[in-house]
């Protein structure tokens, strides 16, 4: 630009003084040669005189030009707070000001765009749902830390690329053409059998330049869907469990009905029925009540210092003619070393009721001839009790769930043993309520070891 006005400049100057110089010379010269010389010789003084001021004018005008453009290219590259400074007049002062003015406006919208998509992040980021991006060309155009984790693929890297390739469940993808497929939001439920999860898709539609895209939230169902199962399990055992009493005392009713009652041993027979199941019944009802209130919440535990040795001692006066007639023996071993009334951080009560539980079940469990034993013991800050029999033991695949409501190991062997089937998810209940932990450890054929840890009531 400088030199091109540099060059005008002196042109100009050439063409000016070369009219006058003609004008000037036309009458002095008698011939054309020589008008021509004068004239040529005027325009070489006018130039080597005229260079200097042409160059500084054009050098005046253009400067101000080239750092306006540099500093218009620098903005349009990036370079927000470069400011630019023209010295030249007041129209070059102005349109600089302008540039610099719009250089902080962008500079101010591009920092609550930078600030509103970090924010957004960040709220992304903090879901438990995982939130996937889809760009028209079926591509990731962003995903969330725990859309990665949902769907097994590293967020950052799977930026840009085609959503098929990253998400491990490949119904995935499919799900994400059915949504941009349809006028509504699609909503698929996934089962990720390589992590062993269940997965909800929700995915709608976004407008796009061209076409549209999409976004879907990922939620994991896992957890809820085991719930529903136990539910209905809990509901159809519920049902069962109800069943086979009231069946057995209205076949019992039928037959005192049709004569039996007639007979007296008959008579007693079919009332001895009636009146165990109805115990059963009675039992099943009080135990249903005690889940729905620890469900609930509603315990009314007062924990206090309750002595271990005096609590397992009436338990196993409790429960001693039941193990009599099944010839079981029973044991108390208390602690080798410390105090043998150890006191527990517990509510009396729910003490009492845990041990009824767990040494009825040992009773039930144990053949004829066998030998159950409670010890209990210190253990640092905790007071630990134990329960321990020689019984038919439980599977190592099912260990995991006995104490689940209605939950039994072995159906066929347990058929005839009775109870309700909630006596060790009340257990579990109570523990936890007391601020404890229960544990089970069994072999089968070997017997079983239930293990309770309580906080110590004297601190240790």
């Amino acid at each position: 630009m400088f030199w091109r006005l540099f060059l005008t400049y002196l042109l100009l100057v050439v063409i000016a003084v070369g009219v006058v110089g003609f004008v000037l010379f036309r009458n002095t010269e008698p011939n054309l040669a020589g008008r021509l010389e004068a004239v040529g010789v005027a325009v070489l003084l006018v130039v080597a005189v005229a260079a200097a001021p042409a160059y500084l004018m054009a050098r005046r005008f253009a400067r101000p030009l080239e750092v306006l453009a540099d500093g218009a290219r620098r903005l349009a590259d990036g370079d927000l707070g470069h400011k630019i400074e023209v010295n030249g007049g007041r129209a070059h002062a102005a349109l600089a000001a302008t540039f610099n003015a719009m250089s902080d406006r962008l500079a101010a919208t591009f920092a609550q765009i930078a600030h509103d998509r970090e924010q957004l992040r960040a709220i992304l980021g903090g879901m438990v749902e995982g939130v996937v991006a889809i760009g028209p060309d079926r591509r990731v155009l962003f995903a969330n830390g725990r859309a990665g984790e949902l769907l097994g693929f590293d967020p950052d890297a799977a930026a840009g690329r085609p959503v098929g390739e990253v998400a491990r469940p490949r119904a995935f993808a499919e799900a994400v053409e059915k949504g941009l497929a349809g006028p509504g939001p699609h909503r698929d439920e996934l089962d990720d059998r390589a992590a062993a999860r269940t997965l909800a898709v929700y995915v709608s539609r976004f407008a796009g330049p061209d076409e549209p895209g999409a976004v879907a939230v990922v939620h994991d169902t896992t957890d809820l869907r085991r719930l529903e199962r136990v539910r209905q399990e809990f509901v159809a055992n519920v049902s069962h469990e109800l069943k086979t009493p009231l069946a057995v005392i209205r076949s019992a009713v039928e037959a005192l009905g049709d004569g039996a009652a007639d007979d007296p041993a008959d008579r007693a027979q079919f009332l001895g029925i009636v009146a165990a199941e109805a115990v059963r019944l009675d039992a099943l009802t009080r135990d249903l009540l005690s889940l729905a209130r620890l469900d609930a919440g509603d315990l009314g535990l007062e924990l206090g210092p309750v002595p271990l040795d005096k609590a397992i001692l009436d338990c196993l006066d409790r429960h001693q003619a039941r193990a009599e007639e099944k010839t079981l023996t029973l044991v108390e071993k208390p602690p080798a070393a410390g105090p043998a009334d150890l006191p527990a951080l517990a509510d009396p009560g729910a003490l009492r009721q845990v041990l009824d539980n767990l040494v009825d079940n040992a009773i039930k469990y144990t053949p004829n001839g066998g030998r159950i034993t409670v010890r209990w013991d210190a253990e640092g800050g905790a007071a630990v009790l134990e329960v321990a029999d020689t019984g038919v033991g439980i599977p190592a695949a099912d260990q995991a769930r006995v104490f689940e409501r209605f939950y039994r190991a072995d159906k066929a062997r347990t058929r005839g043993v009775g109870g309700t089937g909630l006596g060790l998810a009340i257990v579990k209940h109570l523990v936890q309520a007391m601020r404890g932990t229960v544990r089970v450890a069994s072999a089968e054929g070997q017997g079983t070891t239930f293990r309770i840890t309580l906080p110590r009531a004297d601190g240790g």
